[in-house]
């Protein structure tokens, strides 16, 4: 509430004092604990910073969006889950669910990897302006207990390059009306197998089309967050099939 003071410390001390070399009277925005935003007031001494809230904002609405949603991804090879994190947050996933499947090469992600993909995760939410840190959830160890998790959600998208050659523009708009919890399904390098997609299928899920080119893993769920955006919660679903019929 205005009037608090706020310590900082560790990395974002450090940003404050010798990144953007900000000092006292310098004003700052803090989300709280409740997601609510204020403006703030610095107090700098050395490299001890010290924020006071002031009038809280209005903060933009459109940075978090109404319909939430999960990005379970196959673990990938190398760093290609920084990646993934970092621009799948920037694009609005609420979460990222990590698992690993028939086809994954990498089968192992230590503590260390999990809390760097956590850091970028918080990173890119602050960086895009978003008022919630989307989680990073520790890896599910087989597609059997992904499938497991899907009645959590009211869609479950599964993109498979073998799905029916539908564009997402003709599929979307209908599958998420009304929805509040999607969950968007990727595979590995390797791709899913048919016993895979069947029991994602057989569990609920709505295999979809990513398009001519087969996406590398590191892509597919960012190019769909992408399309999501754009067709479904930036476009009306009635404006975007009137203009689709023309």
């Amino acid at each position: 509430m205005p009037g608090t003071a706020i310590d900082i410390a560790g990395g974002d001390a450090h940003k404050i004092v010798r990144v953007l070399r900000l000092a006292s009277g310098d004003r700052i925005e803090v989300v709280d604990s409740a997601g609510s935003l204020f403006a703030a007031e610095l107090t700098v001494d050395g490299t001890a910073v010290r924020a006071t809230l002031l009038e809280p904002i209005d903060a933009d609405e459109r940075a978090e969006s109404a319909l939430q949603i999960d990005v379970a991804q196959a673990m990938p090879k190398g760093q290609k889950m920084d990646f993934i994190v970092e621009k799948a947050v920037e694009l609005g996933a609420a979460a990222l669910l990590p698992f690993h499947s028939e086809r994954t090469i990498v089968h192992e992600a230590g503590g260390a990897k999990l809390e760097r993909w956590r850091r970028l995760a918080k990173t890119a939410a602050l960086q895009c302006g978003r008022r919630t840190i989307p989680a990073v959830r520790d890896p599910l160890p087989s597609f059997e207990a992904l499938v497991a998790a899907f009645d959590r959600y009211d869609c479950v998208l599964f993109a498979w390059e073998l799905a029916a050659r539908v564009p997402l523009r003709e599929r979307l708009p209908d599958l998420l009306a009304r929805k509040e919890r999607v969950l968007v399904v990727v595979g590995p390098e390797g791709g899913f197998t048919h016993a895979e997609a069947e029991a994602a299928c057989a569990r609920g899920a709505h295999p979809i089309w990513l398009g001519p080119r087969i996406l590398r893993t590191e892509t597919a769920a960012l190019a769909l967050l992408a399309v999501i955006d754009a067709l479904v919660l930036s476009v009306p679903a009635t404006e975007l099939r009137t203009k689709a019929s023309y």
